[in-house]
């Protein structure tokens, strides 16, 4: 395992897969007979909408879209949400699934629903793999809740470190106080 400083292991990769086969139940049958797009959030929801995706029994479609509301090496959200990236699917008269890694403060999957919703889509649902319910402050539906986390600092399957660490195959919790930033 990288040195990454690892204070915790909170979901081990075979709590992950059991959760991610489970949620892909949950959505194969609430999407039977329908296609459905699903909206990656990049960076971090890729490694969950590829483990996702894979085990849907739907037909589905899947486009990705970037926002950022941390700035480099920050912990915490400004609150200012940015699309870096956006669709390149037009989501008029769609069933779209967003796929998000992490909610916590809720203000920036706020702000990207709002967008999405302007975009008219059929149908628009979330799936989080990971819920910081309790860092919670703007109102935002999850549809599809992986795991509910305590409010610590994570990385791991797919969350980064400063950018680094995405392709641990666990959610860890960091120890900030042993943590120095790769160089």
């Amino acid at each position: 395992m990288p040195d990454a400083k690892v204070g915790e292991i909170l979901v081990q990769p075979d709590e992950l897969a059991h959760r991610v086969s489970e949620l892909a139940e949950e959505i194969s049958a609430d999407y039977a007979g329908k296609n459905v797009l699903l909206i990656g959030v990049l960076k971090g929801a890729v490694f969950f909408l590829a483990d996702l995706m894979r085990q849907l029994d739907v037909d589905c479609e899947v486009d990705f879209m970037a926002v950022s509301s941390y700035g480099v090496g920050k912990r915490e959200s400004s609150g200012t949400v940015r699309v870096t990236f956006d669709l390149q699917t037009d989501i008029r008269d769609k069933d779209v699934l967003l796929v998000e890694d992490i909610i916590d403060s809720g203000h920036t999957i706020a702000s990207v629903l709002e967008m999405l919703n302007l975009r008219q889509p059929r149908s628009l649902k979330v799936c989080a793999l990971l819920d910081k319910s309790e860092r919670r402050e703007a109102v935002v539906p999850i549809h599809y809740r992986g795991f509910d986390i305590p409010n610590k600092f994570v990385f791991g399957f797919g969350l980064d470190l400063d950018e680094y660490y995405r392709n641990l195959p666990f959610v860890g919790v960091v120890d900030l106080e042993k943590y120095k930033p790769p160089s």
